[in-house]
């Protein structure tokens, strides 16, 4: 029988209380506080194979970044559902992840909302920021779909009275429970102030995402955000927007045709996939008309 401990969720986990520095890494940008202003920077990232792997999840890969502090998120063409009951492969699904996350994180940063994105690097990878994960996915339901109209009874399509937001502790072997905030307190996984912050920055997201994906014709139903504690170099913490916004996560339907162009395709398995996440992208302006070939990242978020 084997009597090792189980692996703990390192994603973003520290060995210290802020993040260390080697003396010789002289820009400390990646530090400080997400903000305009900052020029951008060339960092180099080693080959892939050549990296320190720290996580592996259902949808991306964690690899230690080219200074301390930073994070390589690859993301993955595998595809799960029901808990990881249900596995499959969508060929790009990786690349055009990668590539709507980074335009919505890029917005975001834009009107002040802070998160862990640095910059793309390629077409599967991101440089992100080290944080330290709250272990709890917070939804945003705007309209009533998936396990609300299966608890609730309530069509699928209903248009809620206001947006909902739910909370759900993450660990996969207890199936993700819902929980109230007086668990996330009583439990420490968050203290009051904190899981404030992230329900004020949760709404906020809701409201500039909901507009945005209007102005392209797709109705965002709902959505899963994750949220990490950043660490400053003055001691500060800081709560920011980490993991990933694509249709993987995101519930997206068109406003007239009602068409799901989300993950959704695969858990009913209604085919098109691929199709669907690339119209997204399209809509959104990030996709060239031949396919989901590589193109210039952002400059560099600071």
């Amino acid at each position: 029988m084997d009597t090792r401990p189980p692996t703990p969720d390192i994603r973003g986990s520290r060995s210290g209380t802020r993040a260390w520095r080697h003396p010789a890494v002289r820009d400390s940008s990646l530090f400080r506080r997400p903000g305009p202003g900052d020029p951008p920077r060339p960092i180099r990232v080693p080959p892939m194979a050549r990296r320190k792997q720290i996580y592996e999840g259902k949808a991306k890969i964690l690899f230690e970044g080219p200074e301390p502090g930073t994070l390589v998120q690859y993301f993955k063409d595998d595809a799960t559902a029901f808990n990881n009951k249900k596995h499959g492969t969508i060929t790009g699904k990786g690349v055009l992840n990668n590539r709507i996350s980074e335009y919505l994180m890029t917005r975001l940063n834009e009107i002040g909302v802070p998160t862990h994105f640095v910059r793309r690097l390629n077409m599967r990878e991101q440089l992100v920021r080290e944080v330290e994960i709250i272990p709890i996915e917070v939804v945003i339901r705007n309209v009533a779909a998936g396990s609300l109209s299966t608890k609730f009874g309530i069509p699928e399509g209903t248009q809620l009275p206001r947006s909902i937001v739910e909370y759900y502790y993450k660990n996969d072997e207890l199936n993700d429970p819902m929980v109230s905030e007086e668990h996330i307190t009583a439990f420490g996984w968050a203290s009051v102030q904190e899981l404030d912050e992230i329900l004020s920055l949760s709404l906020r997201i809701n409201d500039y995402l909901s507009g945005l994906f209007l102005g392209v014709q797709l109705r965002l139903v709902d959505f899963k955000l994750e949220f990490g504690r950043f660490y400053h170099e003055d001691e500060d913490v800081q709560i920011i927007l980490a993991d990933e916004i694509s249709p993987d996560n995101c519930r997206l339907w068109d406003m007239t045709s009602g068409e799901k162009l989300d993950k959704d395709r695969f858990r009913r398995d209604l085919g098109g996939v691929a199709e669907a996440y690339q119209e997204v992208a399209r809509r959104l302006g990030i996709l060239p008309e031949g396919g989901p070939r590589d193109i210039p990242g952002p400059r560099t978020m600071q």
